[in-house]
C-alpha cells in the first residue's frame, strides 16, 4: 500500500478473484475465459507496477528512469484494458443482453468510471516529470491513485467473474464462445495485439502456454497465414526483427501522440541514412511511399460515387440503398480516423525528425476531430419520430459535401508536400518500415477490409508494384504478417470478391448500431434483430447498440467492431451520438418541487457522500495531528453503520421489489455483489485503526514507532482514497440506472410501501442516530420533502408522535397533527361515561331531526411505556396470559399489541395489562355515588330510544355511531329515569362525573402534601435479594408526583391506588441500593453506588426499567415490546400498524387492522396483552375468543365468511340435508341466497337454516 509497506498482504489479494475462471485449461471448453484470462494479466501488472512504486516510495529512489518506466507500463495498461472494456461493450455485452437482459448496462457504467482513474495518475506521472520541488509529496499521491485504481478495477473484474462470465459460458456455446473472441481479436489494432498477445502469457508456465495455443487454433479460423502470424506474436522472441529491441508496449508509443522517431532512429537497427538516395533493388523507380497517390485515388473516385447515390437518393428514399451508402460511410469514417492518427503518429513527427534544423510548416492534420464526428453524429442517428427520411437525407447530404470537400483537399496536400519530402529525402527501407507501421495500426478485420476494397480499384500495373513492395517489406516486418498481406491483395485483385458481395459483406459487418433503420425496417415487414434488442426503453439507455445475433453467426474470417473504434477514439463524444437517454442522463436531476417518496435514497445518498469527504479529509491531517483520530474514529464507524443498514434496506427490500417487476429481473444483482465487497473496504479500515490504537496504546513513541504510525496514517488514508472512489461511484451509478425505474415503475403508493417497509425493519436507536445526521446535509426545501416522504410512508403510525418525544428538530405542530390524525378507538381516546353525558347533554338531544356535531373531542395524547411478554406483545405478569396458544394460530403469531393512552378522565396513563373495560375504582365510585346520590337507572324503553336516536343521527360517522352504541349496550352504562325528561337525567350524570373528578384531584391535592412515602427497597426474590417487584425486575424505584409516594412499578401503583399514574408526570426515580432519590436515568448518580445499573434495558420515552427480558421500543407504535428489534425478529407493517413476526413479512393487510375492538369479548386489540389470531378474511379475535367461539362457530362474526376449509363439514351437511324430507308443501320451492363466500347471488331449495350456495358450494349464506 501506497509506502506503507502493506504491499505483500495487498498484492495477493486479487489473485483470488481469478483462482478458479482463470485456468487455462478451462479455455478450451469455455472460450470467453479468454477475457478472464487477461484480468489475470491486468492483476499481475498492476501488482508489479504497484510494487515499483512502493519501493521506490520507501527506499526514495525516485529517479526520471522510475517515473518514465512506471509512464510506458501506465500507457501500454491503459490502451490494453480501454481495448479490453470497449470489447465487453460492443462485443460481449451486446451478444449477452439479447439473451438475458438488465445485466450489463452497470458495468458499462463503470468502465467509463475506470478510465478517469488512469487520467488522474498521467497528471501525477507528468508533474513527477516537470516538477523537482516536493517530490515525495507527489510521489505518495501517486501510490494512493495507483492504489485506488488497482482496488477499483480488481473489484470489477471479481463482479465479471462472479456475474458475466458464469452467464456467457450458460447462454453461448464454445463455438458461440470462440466466435466473440475472435471478433474482439480482429477489432484490435494490430500494433496492439502483437504487444498484447505475448504480455498476456508472459506469467504462464510452459505447460499453460501449450493450453493456450491450443484454444489460439480453436479460436483462430481455419486459414493457415492467420494461424501463423498470431503464432509468430506468440513466439515473439525466436525471430528477429526489428521489434526484437523493444519491451511490450511500443504500441502504446505509437498510440498516444506523436512517436519519438529520434529514439527509433538511434536504435541502429534500420542503419537509416537520411537525405541520401539509395538504390532500391528490384523496385523498377518505383518509391514505396508512392502507393498512397493510387489510394487517394481510390478513395476520391469512391466517394464521388457515394455522393451521386446520395443525391439520387433524395427522390427515391430507398431506404435498402441509402443503408448501403451509410454502411460505406461508416468504413471510410474508421478509415479516415486510422489513417489520420497514422499522420499525426508516424508521418508528420517524421517529417519532424528530418526538418529538425529547420521546422516543417507545410503539414497539418488530416482531419480535425470535430469533423470526423459531425458525420458520425449523422451515421449512427437515431430518428425521433417527427424526423422524416428526406430531412434525414438532406442533412447528410449537406454534411458529405463539405466533408468529401476538405478530404480532397488534404489529399492533394499530402502528395504535394508530405509524401513527396519523404520520397525526397528517406530510404526506400524506412518508407517501408512507416508504410507498414500505418497498416499495424489498424485492426485485422479492418486491414482485411481495407485491402479487399483497395485491391478491387488497382490496374495491372499498379497491383504490381503493391505487391511488390509487400514482399520488400517483409524485411522489416514479421514475415508471416507480409505473406498475409501479399495473399489478400492477390485475392481481391484477382475479382473473387464482387463489389456487390463486397458492400454486402461489409453491411453486415457495420449492422452493430444500426439505429437509423430500426423504425423503417420494421414498417416495411423485414426482419431487424436491432428492434428486438430495443425490447423496452430502457434498453436504449444502454451504451451498446442493437448487435442481435448476427454477430455469432456471421461467416467472415475476420469480423470487426466498429463500435470497439468509436469508444476508443469518441468516447467523449459517444453520448452525444443519440445512445443515453435524456433520463438517464439526468438521473442526478432529482431536486424538484414534486418530490416523490423514492427520493428518500437520494437525500441520504447526498449525506452519505458529504460525510464520506469529510472522513477522507480528515485521513489526510492524521499523520501529522494525533489529536483528530477520536473524530476519524467516530465519524467512520458513523458512516460505516448507516452505509451497512441503507445496503441492508437496498438488499432485502428496495432490490427484491424492483426485481418483482418482470420486465427488470437481473438488474440490481450486480449492485448486490458491490455491498458485499465494500464491507471488505470497511473492514479493512477498521484493522488498520485497530493497528494504530494498539501502537499509540504505548506509553514510549520511540522513533521506530512514529515512523510506523505514519505510515499506518498513509496506508489509511491511501485506503480511504478506495472507498470514497468506490462508494460514491456505486451511488452514481445507482441513481443513474436504478432510481429512475423506480419512478418509471412503481407508483407513489407503490413507493411509499418500500420507504415504509425499510422504516419498518429499522429500529429506533438506529433511526435516532441517521435522522439528525440526514438532516444536517439536506437544505431546508429538502428537509421538507423528506419530512413529506416520512409523513406520507408512516400516516397510519405514531411515527411522529415519537420524533416529538426526543428530537428538537420535528415542528411541533406536525407531532400534534399526528397525534390527532391516529385513529385510535374512541374507547380508549376518553371515558365512556364522558362522551355519552355530553351527547345527551347537547341542546338539540330532545330533537330527533337534527343532531348537529359539537364538543366531541377524540384527541388523544398517548404514552409509550411498554413493557411486554412474548412475540413482540406487552411485558404484562405472564400468569395473567396463560391461556391461548400463542405460537398455534393460522398466521403464525401476530404480535401482542399494547400502548398507553392519555385519558382526559383522568389525565392519567393506563397500564395496559390492567387495561379493562370498566377500571375497578370506576366501578367503585360508581356504586359509591349510586347509593349516597341514589341516583336513578335508565328503563329499557328509554335505553332503547336512546340508542335508536344514535343510529339514526346522520351528523355521527359510523365509527362514533358504533361506539357510542357500545357505550351504552357493552359496558352496561344504564341509565334509569323518573318521571321527569331525559335533558334532566343526562345533566344529573353530567355533575356526578364532574364530582368524581373533583373528588379524585382533591385526593391528589391532600397527598402532594404529605411526605415521600415507599422510601424503602422491593424485591423481587427477597431470599435472593434480586431487587424489583412481581412484574419487572429492576434496581429502582418510580416516585409517582400525583402520590408522592415510590412505587415498583407503574402496575404496583395501579393496583393499590384508585387512579391510574400517567408515565409522561414520572420525572424523578429512587435507587434501591442507596435510597437516593435522584432524576430520571439508567445509572445511580451516586458516587457510593459507582455508577450502578438500574436495569439493562431502559427506555427513556416509555420510563421502562428491565432486567429480564428483551425489549426493543418502536417508534411507528411508540410502545415499548418484547422482542430483539425491528430489523431482527420483528418489522412494523404500516398499513397494519402493527409489529409482527419477520415470518409474516407476507400477509394480508388492513388498515390499522388491530385498532379495533375483539368482535368475542369487545376489548381494545391494540392495547390488549392477550395473544391475537387473524381470521382467513382479515379480521382479527383474540386467540382464546377464536378457541371458544370456534366451538359453535364456523364463520367470521363480521363479515358471516368462513374461518377455514370447511369441505368436510359441508359434506357432512350435503348428506344430512339428502335425508331430510321436505313437507310437500315446501317441495319445489326456491329461495335466493348470497354467499358470503364468493359473494356471489343464486338459488337454493327450500328450507329453514341451510343454503348451499350453487358457485362455491358453502353453506355460508343468507336469504335475500
Amino acid at each position: 500500500m501506497g509506502g506503507i509497506g502493506e504491499s505483500k498482504k495487498n498484492d495477493a489479494l486479487p489473485s483470488s478473484s481469478y483462482s478458479e475462471l482463470a485456468d487455462v485449461k478451462l479455455l478450451v471448453e469455455s472460450p470467453i475465459l479468454f477475457f478472464v484470462l487477461s484480468h489475470r494479466a491486468v492483476d499481475v501488472e498492476l501488482v508489479q507496477i504497484r510494487r515499483i512504486a512502493v519501493e521506490a516510495l520507501d527506499t526514495g529512489s525516485r529517479g526520471g528512469e522510475l517515473v518514465d518506466e512506471l509512464s510506458r507500463r501506465f500507457h501500454f495498461l491503459k490502451l490494453v484494458y480501454k481495448y479490453h472494456c470497449a470489447a465487453e461493450d460492443e462485443v460481449l455485452f451486446q451478444a449477452l443482453d439479447a439473451q438475458v437482459k438488465n445485466v450489463v448496462f452497470t458495468y458499462s457504467l463503470e468502465h467509463t468510471s475506470i478510465d478517469d482513474l488512469f487520467s488522474s495518475i498521467f497528471n501525477c506521472l507528468d508533474r513527477l516529470q516537470k516538477e523537482k520541488e516536493e517530490i515525495p509529496i507527489l510521489f505518495n499521491e501517486l501510490t494512493c491513485s495507483i492504489g485506488t485504481i488497482q482496488t477499483t478495477i480488481s473489484q470489477h473484474m471479481l463482479k465479471e467473474e462472479e456475474q458475466i462470465f458464469p452467464l456467457m459460458m450458460q447462454q453461448f456455446t464454445s463455438k458461440e464462445q470462440a466466435r466473440l473472441v475472435w471478433q474482439y481479436l480482429c477489432s484490435v489494432p494490430l500494433m496492439i495485439l502483437q504487444d498484447f498477445m505475448p504480455w498476456l502469457t508472459a506469467s504462464l508456465s510452459s505447460d499453460e502456454k501449450a493450453d493456450f495455443l491450443n484454444f489460439i487454433h480453436l479460436v483462430l479460423p481455419e486459414e493457415k497465414l492467420i494461424q501463423e502470424v498470431f503464432i509468430s506474436w506468440l513466439d515473439d522472441n525466436k525471430e528477429s526483427s526489428f521489434w526484437s529491441c523493444i519491451k511490450y508496449g511500443r504500441g502504446a508509443k505509437f498510440h498516444y501522440g506523436a512517436a519519438n522517431m529520434k529514439y527509433i532512429f538511434e536504435l541502429d537497427v534500420l542503419m537509416v541514412q537520411c537525405r541520401e538516395k539509395q538504390q532500391l533493388e528490384a523496385s523498377e523507380g518505383q518509391n514505396p511511399i508512392d502507393g498512397f497517390h493510387i489510394w487517394h485515388a481510390a478513395i476520391t473516385r469512391d466517394l464521388r460515387v457515394i455522393m451521386e447515390e446520395l443525391y439520387q437518393l433524395r427522390s427515391s428514399l430507398c431506404v435498402s440503398t441509402l443503408s448501403s451508402v451509410i454502411t460505406q460511410l461508416k468504413f471510410f469514417a474508421d478509415v479516415f480516423t486510422f489513417y489520420s492518427n497514422a499522420l499525426d503518429q508516424i508521418y508528420y513527427p517524421l517529417v519532424d525528425q528530418l526538418t529538425k534544423d529547420a521546422p516543417s510548416t507545410f503539414h497539418e492534420q488530416f482531419i480535425e476531430r470535430s469533423q470526423i464526428e459531425e458525420l458520425q453524429r449523422l451515421l449512427y442517428y437515431k430518428l425521433h419520430e417527427g424526423i422524416q427520411l428526406r430531412v434525414f437525407t438532406d442533412m447528410l447530404c449537406q454534411e458529405l459535401e463539405s466533408f468529401v470537400a476538405r478530404i480532397n483537399k488534404k489529399l492533394q496536400l499530402l502528395e504535394t508536400q508530405v509524401f513527396l519530402f519523404i520520397r525526397e529525402t528517406c530510404s526506400h527501407e524506412l518508407q517501408l518500415w512507416s508504410l507498414y507501421m500505418s497498416l499495424h495500426m489498424l485492426p485485422l478485420g479492418l486491414l482485411k477490409c481495407l485491402i479487399t476494397w483497395f485491391s478491387a480499384h488497382l490496374s495491372e500495373d499498379e497491383s504490381k508494384v503493391i505487391l511488390n513492395n509487400i514482399k520488400l517489406g517483409s524485411a522489416v516486418v514479421n514475415k508471416s504478417f507480409a505473406t498475409l498481406l501479399y495473399e489478400w491483395v492477390r485475392m481481391g485483385y484477382s475479382g473473387k470478391i464482387s463489389v456487390e458481395k463486397f458492400r454486402k459483406d461489409l453491411e453486415e459487418m457495420f449492422c452493430s448500431r444500426s439505429y437509423l433503420f430500426e423504425k423503417w425496417s420494421k414498417s416495411s415487414g423485414s426482419s431487424s434483430s436491432h428492434s428486438e434488442m430495443q425490447s423496452s426503453d430502457r434498453s436504449k439507455t444502454v451504451l451498446l447498440g442493437p448487435n442481435s445475433a448476427m454477430t455469432l453467426n456471421n461467416k467472415h474470417d475476420t469480423p470487426y467492431s466498429n463500435g470497439i473504434n468509436l469508444h476508443i477514439f469518441f468516447s467523449d463524444s459517444l453520448k452525444n451520438l443519440c445512445f443515453l437517454n435524456a433520463t438517464a442522463a439526468d438521473g442526478m436531476g432529482f431536486y424538484s418541487l414534486d418530490v416523490k417518496p423514492i427520493d428518500f435514497f437520494h437525500f441520504f445518498h447526498k449525506a452519505l457522500k458529504r460525510d464520506l469527504q469529510y472522513v477522507l479529509s480528515l485521513s489526510v491531517k492524521l499523520a501529522e495531528d494525533v489529536g483528530i483520530l477520536t473524530e476519524f474514529e467516530r465519524r467512520f464507524h458513523l458512516v460505516q453503520f448507516l452505509y451497512q443498514l441503507h445496503s441492508k434496506s437496498e438488499d432485502e427490500i428496495a432490490f427484491p421489489a424492483l426485481e418483482s417487476k418482470g420486465q427488470l429481473q437481473n438488474v440490481s444483482h450486480s449492485y448486490g455483489i458491490d455491498h458485499k465487497l465494500e464491507v471488505e473496504q470497511f473492514n479493512k479500515i477498521s484493522v488498520i485503526l485497530n493497528e494504530i490504537n494498539g501502537l499509540l496504546g504505548d506509553v514510549d513513541m520511540v522513533d521506530s514507532n512514529k515512523l510506523k504510525y505514519k505510515k499506518l496514517c498513509l496506508n489509511l488514508h491511501d485506503t480511504c482514497i478506495s472507498m470514497h472512489k468506490t462508494l460514491t461511484d456505486h451511488i452514481y451509478r445507482e441513481e443513474i440506472e436504478l432510481w429512475p425505474l423506480f419512478k418509471e415503475h412503481f407508483s407513489v403508493e407503490e413507493q411509499e410501501k418500500i420507504i415504509g417497509d425499510i422504516l419498518g425493519r429499522t429500529k429506533a436507536e438506529n433511526l435516532q442516530e441517521m435522522i439528525p445526521w440526514l438532516m444536517e446535509s439536506l437544505t431546508p426545501e429538502e428537509q421538507h420533502g423528506i419530512m413529506s416522504i416520512w409523513r406520507k410512508a408512516t400516516k397510519n403510525t405514531k411515527f411522529f408522535e415519537w420524533l416529538g418525544e426526543w428530537w428538537e428538530g420535528v415542528n411541533k405542530d406536525e407531532s400534534v397533527n399526528a397525534e390527532k390524525g391516529s385513529k385510535v378507538s374512541p374507547s380508549l381516546a376518553i371515558d365512556p361515561l364522558e362522551v355519552v353525558s355530553k351527547y345527551l347533554s347537547r341542546d338539540d338531544f330532545r330533537s330527533p331531526s337534527s343532531f348537529p356535531e359539537k364538543g366531541e373531542n377524540f384527541s388523544l395524547t398517548e404514552s409509550a411505556d411498554h413493557e411486554y411478554g412474548q412475540s413482540g406483545s406487552f411485558a404484562a405478569d405472564k400468569t395473567q396470559n396463560t391461556k391461548g396458544n400463542k405460537n398455534g394460530d393460522l398466521f403464525g403469531d401476530i404480535t401482542q399489541h399494547s400502548t398507553e393512552v392519555d385519558k382526559k378522565r383522568c389525565n392519567d396513563t393506563i397500564d395496559i395489562a390492567d387495561q379493562r373495560e370498566i377500571t375497578c375504582w370506576d366501578t367503585k365510585l360508581y356504586e359509591q355515588s349510586r347509593q349516597k346520590e341514589n341516583h336513578l337507572m335508565l328503563t329499557q324503553d328509554k335505553l332503547v330510544d336512546v340508542v335508536r336516536r344514535v343510529s339514526c343521527d346522520s351528523s355521527l360517522d359510523s365509527e362514533k355511531k358504533s361506539y357510542l352504541m357500545q357505550s351504552l349496550l357493552m359496558r352496561q352504562i344504564h341509565f334509569q329515569l323518573l318521571p321527569f325528561d331525559l335533558f334532566l337525567g343526562s345533566n344529573y350524570i353530567c355533575q356526578w362525573i364532574l364530582t368524581q373528578k373533583k373528588s379524585h384531584s382533591e385526593v391528589a391535592t391532600a397527598k402532594d402534601k404529605e411526605k415521600i412515602t415507599g422510601r424503602c427497597p422491593s424485591f423481587r426474590d427477597e431470599k435472593e435479594s434480586v431487587f424489583g417487584c412481581n412484574h419487572y425486575k429492576r434496581s429502582c424505584k418510580l416516585l409517582a408526583p400525583c402520590c408522592n409516594e415510590l412505587f415498583p412499578c407503574i402496575r404496583c401503583h395501579d393496583e393499590i391506588t384508585d387512579h391510574c399514574l400517567d408515565r409522561k408526570s414520572i420525572t424523578q426515580i429512587m435507587c434501591m441500593k442507596c435510597l437516593k432519590i435522584q432524576p430520571l436515568r439508567p445509572n445511580c448518580a451516586s458516587l457510593s453506588c459507582n455508577n450502578f445499573s438500574m436495569a439493562k434495558y431502559y427506555c427513556r420515552i416509555c420510563k421502562v426499567f428491565d432486567d429480564e427480558r428483551q425489549i426493543y421500543h418502536c417508534p411507528f407504535c411508540n410502545l415499548c415490546r418484547l422482542g430483539k428489534g425491528l430489523g431482527i425478529g420483528y418489522f412494523h407493517c404500516m398499513t397494519c400498524n402493527a409489529c409482527m413476526s419477520k415470518a409474516l413479512s407476507v400477509h394480508t393487510c388492513r388498515e390499522k387492522c388491530l385498532e379495533d375492538n375483539c368482535p368475542i369479548c369487545h376489548e381494545y386489540i391494540f392495547t390488549s396483552a392477550s395473544p391475537v389470531k387473524q381470521l382467513p378474511c382479515g379480521h382479527l379475535m383474540h386467540s382464546t375468543c377464536f378457541q371458544d367461539y370456534t366451538e359453535t362457530h364456523y364463520t367470521c362474526p363480521i363479515c358471516s365468511k368462513t374461518l377455514g376449509d370447511m369441505k368436510v363439514l359441508f359434506e357432512m351437511l350435503d348428506a344430512f340435508l339428502s335425508q331430510e324430507k321436505i313437507p310437500e308443501e315446501y317441495a319445489g320451492q326456491i329461495q335466493v341466497i348470497l354467499c358470503n363466500d364468493c359473494q356471489k347471488r343464486g338459488t337454493a331449495s327450500f328450507h329453514w337454516l341451510y343454503h348451499k350456495c350453487s358457485h362455491c358450494g358453502s353453506y355460508s349464506t343468507r336469504l335475500i
